[in-house]
């Protein structure tokens, strides 16, 4: 990455949905990593277009008193955090910033109140991550996050964001790779974390021959973790040692559910945030017995369980026919099959007369992936459900959604606000209600 020759302090406005500094230079934008908004900053760019461009901070002239000193000695060059270097205090202010920016400049809406941000431990949070591996001949094997800016793995001997026992493995599974005849076909090492197993997903092109098999079994067992192996997609994944492991599962008390999932199932990645947003979630549908609600992207009954447990019936639709599988399942599990039903549906294609065969539903809750949910929130208008809550994992298709529900459908946004799943990083997750006028 080619960088200029370091230019004038220039004073930092505001940061970006990426956690940059922005500044303007001679009518230019200038989007500058590791600067914060208050800031006198000298900068380089490394790429320049007509009318913006990017840099990274070369040196702080005057700091901002949000500043802190990074805890990884990896960042800067790993990908996995961009902003170590602010307080996390104001990592949360600033995610709130984007929500509100987002929603009052696409969708042109303005929530009635705000809602208190749901923030926890920024430190060891991460249960789940999905770890490159590279072979390379003068390093050794590599495992880690890609480096900024590039496809390289990041030299990585520790992670301050995953669990400490975890973090404690990387340096011992660069040795393990290195130590495989497979060690040049095995791309990615994937972290799935539940109550009373860590699990260690291998992605192999080539399956280990017996010499490997017995190193990966020492492995395990030294460091008391359970090994699958996955050689094609995801659904290809499988336990190779110890096959007596616990079940992956993770736990909501507040709703008395257990979880069993799969390695290769999506589950959030922060289980101490997903327990607050679950919480957060059922008490703004405010669920009655006997009520009609659906979830929209239900995944494997994360909100639908804890909805059915208000009395409800809950309905939820996915695209995903394993994750519905896993769904049904732990409604049996959870003692709530009668109040659950689960249906497979295309929801980037929804139309009208879909929504009509599934509704009407007193309230509904739609959590996307980033695409958000067009399709849903155009059709819901045949027969809208007096209430709306919306968990957001990217703040522009929300706020482009919301336009459709406020300007198109009548609804107001009565609440909206961030939870901070993915601290140091410029992730910003939210959930936000609306309400039939």
């Amino acid at each position: 990455m080619k960088r200029e020759a370091v230019g004038p302090a220039v004073l930092v406005e505001s940061l970006d949905q990426e956690g940059r500094g922005v500044a303007h230079v001679e009518g230019k934008v200038i989007f500058i990593e590791g600067a914060l908004p208050g800031e006198l900053v000298e900068f380089a760019s490394y790429r320049r277009k007509p009318s913006y461009e990017f840099a990274e901070a070369k040196r702080i002239a005057r700091a901002s008193a949000s500043r802190v000193v990074p805890r990884c000695r990896h960042f800067g060059v790993c990908g996995g955090c961009s902003m170590q270097h602010v307080e996390p205090r104001a990592q949360v202010a600033a995610k709130q910033r984007v929500l509100e920016e987002n929603l009052a400049h696409i969708g042109k809406v303005v929530p009635g109140y705000i809602l208190s941000a749901i923030h926890g431990p920024t430190w060891e949070y991460r249960l789940r991550a999905r770890f490159s591996a590279r072979y390379v001949t003068r390093k050794g094997a590599l495992v880690g996050f890609r480096e900024r800016h590039s496809s390289f793995v990041a030299d990585m001997r520790s992670c301050e964001i995953v669990p400490a026992r975890i973090s404690a493995l990387l340096v011992p599974l660069r040795e393990l790779i290195a130590s495989l005849d497979i060690r040049e076909r095995l791309p990615q090492v994937e972290l799935a974390i539940g109550d009373a197993v860590d699990v260690l997903v291998l992605r192999v092109l080539e399956l280990p021959q017996s010499s490997d098999q017995d190193k990966l079994r020492q492995f395990a067992s030294r460091h008391r973790v359970q090994l699958f192996l996955q050689p094609k997609g995801p659904d290809s994944t499988y336990p190779f040692f110890p096959l007596d492991a616990p079940p992956l599962q993770y736990r909501i008390p507040d709703y008395d559910l257990i979880f069993p999932f799969g390695p290769a199932d999506f589950t959030q990645v922060n289980h101490e945030i997903n327990r607050v947003l679950v919480r957060r979630a059922v008490t703004l549908l405010n669920p009655e017995p006997g009520e009609r609600v659906g979830d929209f992207f239900c995944g494997l009954g994360n909100f639908s369980l804890a909805i059915a447990r208000s009395g409800a019936q809950v309905t939820g639709i996915e695209g995903n026919a394993a994750l519905l599988v896993r769904a049904r399942e732990n409604a049996v599990r959870n003692g709530l099959v009668e109040r659950c039903q689960f249906i497979e549906r295309d929801l980037f294609a929804i139309t009208d007369e879909d929504w009509v065969t599934l509704a009407p539903f007193d309230s509904i809750l739609i959590d996307p992936p980033r695409d958000g949910a067009m399709a849903l929130v155009k059709a819901i208008g045949k027969s809208p459900p007096a209430r709306v809550v919306y968990v957001s994992c990217n703040p522009a298709t929300l706020a482009r959604d919301a336009a459709v529900l406020v300007h198109s459908h009548g609804y107001r946004l009565s609440a909206a606000g961030v939870v901070n799943m993915f601290p140091h990083t410029s992730h910003v997750e939210s959930v936000a209600l609306f309400e039939l006028a």
